[in-house]
């Protein structure tokens, strides 16, 4: 989904809301929640997940295509972990046949 489905489904399901005020909080909503994570803070929406920055190491890694080493730099990275209601929703409580997890 989109940001701008996003706007148009919550705008559908709230008669009461403008379109440009939906839009307007999202953005806000967006806006605060990169801020948040620029400053090293981490985000917890409980049900839904959490997000956070994490430290990722200089590292060699490889081209696909050639196999040659590539030299990556040190960096951070934004990371999300669904909380379990979201996940059990997403794999809707099946196992795989293998066992290995959640379908």
């Amino acid at each position: 989904m989109t940001k701008s489905a996003l706007i148009r489904r919550i705008a559908q399901t709230q008669p009461d809301l403008v379109e440009r005020d939906v839009a307007l909080a999202v953005n806000m909503m967006l806006d605060h929640m990169a801020a948040c994570l620029t400053g090293g803070g981490r985000i917890d929406i409980r049900g839904f997940g959490s997000f956070s920055v994490r430290f990722r190491r200089a590292r060699v890694g490889r081209n696909p295509r050639t196999g040659t080493p590539v030299s990556l730099g040190a960096r951070y990275a934004s990371s999300f972990k669904p909380g379990k209601r979201l996940r059990e929703r997403v794999n809707g409580g099946q196992r795989f046949e293998d066992g290995r997890g959640y379908r």
